[in-house]
């Protein structure tokens, strides 16, 4: 599932191409891509809407429009978004389809029909379902060492999974914890409220160090979505810069020892023992 980095690109990737252009139609064709907006109510509040700036929440894209609505879409495994020329027939697995002023059409394409949509108003945004509960995001100033400390102190549960929590930390999921985990010299298995002062401010610091990497490198996704028949997934920058994800039995860069993998919590978890003290 894509995560912090991927989203922030694909965001990014929206905003150059479609901010200031204008939404003749739009067809909700799979009901299920947003199960809180008939197809109805989907068309008509996005009909005539510019789009002023697409922005990342969490996992969240936002888009918003100026005629004050926002529309909410997480991409789940599979969602991609494709700009496409006007005459383009419609890629498989179309679920939703933006006619835009300028002739061309921005399409949403899910294989795996886990993605989801929401329009909401710009005014209640905040109080939305998907972002209300989410924590600060890792770049902005309220995410400190002290906000993780007090984070850790407040749970029982295992680090890696604590990590994984978007309410506790956002934008993580199971590549980047690894990582993390892995590049703070942490066990992914110690208990979130054990971690000593001094683990938690290299964590920290790991956090914003492999995000940071991941957005510089491209993550690790080809976000391109004027590449129509590319894919959003595999061959990323960032994707032959892991350190120890889906690496099993390779040696540790920093020491070594071959990497292990254990399912965690219903995930795969990599991990060097000897670095992180496993």
């Amino acid at each position: 599932m894509p995560e912090l980095p991927e989203v922030e690109l694909v965001a990014r990737s929206l905003d150059r191409l479609v901010a200031g252009l204008r939404i003749e139609s739009a067809k909700l064709i799979r009901p299920g891509l947003a199960p809180e907006n008939t197809p109805r109510a989907f068309a008509r509040e996005l009909r005539g809407a510019k789009f002023e700036k697409v922005e990342r929440r969490g996992k969240h894209i936002l888009a918003k429009l100026d005629n004050g609505r926002v529309l909410i879409t997480h991409l789940r495994m599979t969602g991609r978004f494709l700009l496409l020329p006007a005459r383009r027939p419609l890629p498989k697995h179309t679920h939703a389809l933006f006619q835009l002023d300028d002739g061309r059409r921005l399409a949403f394409t899910d294989q795996r029909h886990f993605g989801l949509m929401k329009v909401v108003p710009a005014d209640a945004l905040a109080d939305a379902r998907e972002l209300r509960g989410l924590a600060p995001e890792p770049f902005s100033e309220e995410f400190t060492p002290a906000y993780l400390a007090n984070v850790f102190a407040r749970t029982g549960r295992a680090l890696k999974e604590v990590l994984l929590d978007q309410t506790k930390v956002t934008g993580l999921g199971n590549i980047y914890a690894a990582e993390v985990l892995h590049l703070a010299r942490v066990n992914p298995f110690a208990t979130a409220a054990r971690l000593p002062r001094r683990q938690v401010t290299q964590l920290h610091k790991a956090i914003l160090h492999v995000l940071g990497e991941a957005l510089a490198h491209g993550s690790t996704m080809n976000v391109d979505p004027e590449n129509i028949d590319g894919s959003y997934f595999g061959g990323g920058g960032y994707q032959g810069r892991w350190r120890v994800y889906d690496r099993e039995g390779e040696p540790c860069p920093k020491c070594k020892d071959l990497i292990r993998r254990v399912t965690h919590a219903g995930r795969s978890t990599y991990f060097c023992a000897r670095c992180q003290n496993c």
